[in-house]
């Protein structure tokens, strides 16, 4: 690996405590900024009422299961999991069930998590490299809305910012059930001259409740080094990731309700496959430079990663061959990226106006195959090919003052996609191909009126499609023709929304919004082909709310409803009707502390004809802290962490598909499910120095 790991846990042993971390906020409003004790979401500080900032605090108050999970703070977004830890997790958010990340872009410390053109699906979102006690906030926002968002953004976009120093060193351990492990690191210290550096480490290991170990093997490692100030500074960072594990993927309904399997019992956390899972493995160097002088802020950032994976699936188990259907994806790329933009003040026809101009550049040169294998050993190959992907975008965007109570926010960004593929195995299917789009966006926010403002949102964005769907003559599993598609798939929506600080100690917003694709084509990597889908349309409301009880108490309550259709009228699969969370969150009360939230999955329909729904899901999870003495170190704590406190027979993941088992004469179409882990309890020690 191009970063050593032990090279990072040497420089992650605890160091002396550096100064408070500075940040610079991107993208601010013309309006003061009233930050909370959790959000920076007050009245005045967004373009949209479903935008919005999540800080470190409200971060450590609630469990996460998962490093992924951390997204789930944000308002209407659920996150589960159906094949293994070391996998993508399944994202759903406003009526998208976004598999593992198209149509939400993310990035953390600047640098786009989406893969695409990947080998398992198009805008893989890989978040398990994430180390959730470096987050410093979480900035979101939904729609295609927003003039500096592009590729996967249209139903929305989270940008993880990582801290640049802590407040003291820290160790700290977990321990669980299941054989959980997980220890982390960090610490950072001042270097002179200006300098400060940073670095942390991470462990995990876990064996699951399956049946089969999942054998998670997991190190991670961060190092940053930055200098300067809010107005005047720059940073660099270097990450290293690799994991390994055995994945229990989902199982037919009719075998876990038969109770038996090939003479012996077979229960929820039995797997067909003991040779499913994967290993992979990311390393990255990356940095920026900011600058805010007396007539604005110029930013510059640049990164280079490497990334590989080796995933082994099986979902049909006999369907398609005599030995087992398992097969491989598998993905190494080195992705290199670029971005610059300039924030100014001027006078806009007599009017205040804050203007900003931006490029942003990616380039993805990546081989990725999909192979029929046998426990992990090559037994044919479907399609392999070499990648080479450019997509660049140039934006703009003013907002204006148009009265004192009436702002606008005008944008335009203009995006090219280049692709080309050489296939190694069908050269027909080899070629270059390139596309583009022009996205005007639109807002206007009006207020405050009695602590209220209202919102009105429209613009059009984009998620694009395989660069292999881009070129392809022939589908390389059946040998028929099929049509190549448009490296580009255009979105457009609208948002009406209101935000209300009227209430003391409540902050509530509301959205209506709606969202159509003009279409639903996707590169279906278990298949190695590209599958045409209808133009859809979604639409829906969200309701958020955050009442702040006194000094120690909130209450987190996010409510959505989504209608999501086929433009023939048709339901889209797997698209949920209804999700919510609502937390209570108990915080210095002497030295405890503690959270308990409720999160609910809706159903939604497995089929297009709505003969089949998903059975909602509804978990609870519970976090308890007691700060321990100052004897014991700075910040030092005990925390215990309860998932699924309920311990209900929930599902993280239902599917309807046809698959096939040993002595079925043809395969059956039947309801697929991965299990959510039953009640489970971590136990975390955390010291300062």
């Amino acid at each position: 690996m191009p970063l050593p790991i032990r090279a990072l846990a040497l420089l992650a042993l605890p160091l002396p405590a550096a100064a408070q971390d500075a940040t610079v906020v991107a993208h601010a409003p013309l309006t003061v900024e009233v930050t909370g004790r959790h959000y920076d979401n007050a009245v005045g500080t967004s373009d949209a009422a479903s935008q919005g900032r999540i800080r470190a605090e409200l971060l450590k108050s609630r469990p996460a299961q998962r490093p992924g999970e951390v997204l789930e703070f944000v308002p209407g977004l659920i996150v589960t999991q159906h094949s293994g830890d070391g996998k993508a997790n399944q994202y759903f958010l406003r009526g998208f069930n976004l598999d593992h990340g198209t149509d939400f872009a993310t990035s953390v410390n600047g640098m786009p998590v989406n893969i695409p053109s990947h080998a398992h699906g198009q805008g893989y979102t890989d978040l398990n490299f994430l180390i959730p006690e470096l987050v410093q906030r979480i900035e979101y926002r939904k729609g295609p809305y927003f003039a500096g968002s592009g590729d996967f953004a249209s139903a929305g976009a989270a940008d993880i910012v990582y801290r640049r120093a802590f407040d003291a060193p820290f160790a700290q351990l977990t321990l669980g059930e299941h054989t959980f492990r997980r220890g982390v690191a960090g610490g950072s210290t001042p270097l002179g001259h200006g300098l400060t550096l940073l670095g942390a480490i991470e462990l995990t290991g876990h064996d699951g409740p399956w049946t089969v170990p999942e054998g998670l093997r997991k190190r991670n490692g961060v190092l940053n080094v930055s200098g300067g100030t809010a107005n005047d500074g720059w940073s660099a960072s270097a990450m290293a990731y690799g994991a390994q594990w055995t994945a229990t993927d989902q199982v037919p309904q009719r075998l876990i309700d038969a109770g038996t399997f090939d003479g012996r019992a077979f229960g929820r956390y039995d797997s067909l496959d003991d040779s499913t899972g994967g290993r992979t493995a990311r390393s990255s160097v990356s940095g920026e430079w900011h600058r805010r002088d007396d007539t604005g802020t110029t930013k510059m950032a640049a990164y280079l990663m490497r990334y590989r994976l080796s995933l082994y699936s099986n979902f049909t188990y006999f369907a398609d061959r005599a030995a087992g259907d398992q097969f491989s994806q598998q993905d190494r790329r080195t992705v290199g990226g670029f971005s610059a933009s300039r924030q100014f003040a001027h006078q806009m026809g007599g009017l205040d106006a804050r203007s900003e101009i931006g490029l942003q550049l990616r380039h993805d040169r990546a081989r990725v195959g999909l192979f029929q294998t046998l426990r992990r050993t090559v037994a044919g190959t479907t399609r392999q090919d070499e990648l080479r992907e450019t997509l660049g975008g140039l934006y703009g965007q003013s907002a204006v003052e148009l009265a004192p109570r009436l702002r606008g926010v005008l944008g335009l960004r203009a995006d090219a996609l280049r692709t080309r593929v050489h296939a190694l195995t069908l050269a027909a299917n080899s070629g270059s191909a390139s596309d583009h789009q022009l996205s005007p966006k639109l807002s206007l926010v009006a207020g405050p009126f009695a602590k209220t403002e209202f919102f009105f949102n429209a613009g059009r964005g984009f998620h694009s499609n395989d660069a292999r769907g881009t070129t392809a003559r022939i589908d390389p599993k059946t040998g028929e023709p099929v049509e190549r598609v448009a490296g580009l798939v255009p979105t457009r929506g609208f948002e009406i929304g209101a935000r209300s600080e009227a209430l003391p100690g409540l902050q509530s917003s509301l959205a209506i919004w709606s969202l159509k694709a003009a279409s639903e084509l996707v590169y279906v990597g278990d298949a190695g082909a590209t599958e045409a889908q209808a133009a859809s349309r979604r639409r829906g409301i969200e309701w958020n709310n955050r009442w702040t009880i006194g000094r120690h108490g909130l209450v987190d309550a996010d409510f959505a409803w989504t209608h999501a259709r086929f433009a023939n009228g048709d339901r889209i699969p797997n698209a949920v009707d209804r999700v919510a969370s609502v937390a209570f969150t108990l915080r210095d009360w002497g030295p405890w502390s503690a959270s308990l939230q409720w999160r609910y999955l809706g159903p939604g329909a497995l089929l297009e004809n709505n003969q089949q729904r998903s059975f909602p899901s509804l978990t609870t999870n519970l976090r308890i802290g007691y700060r321990l003495p100052a004897a014991l170190g700075r910040d030092s704590e005990l925390t215990l962490d309860v998932f699924n406190l309920g311990d209900r027979r929930v599902d993280d993941i239902q599917y309807v598909y046809e698959s096939r088992l040993p002595g079925e004469a043809a395969p059956v179409a039947d309801r697929h499910v991965h299990p959510a882990e039953p009640r489970t309890l971590r136990l975390t020690l955390r010291l300062g120095f």
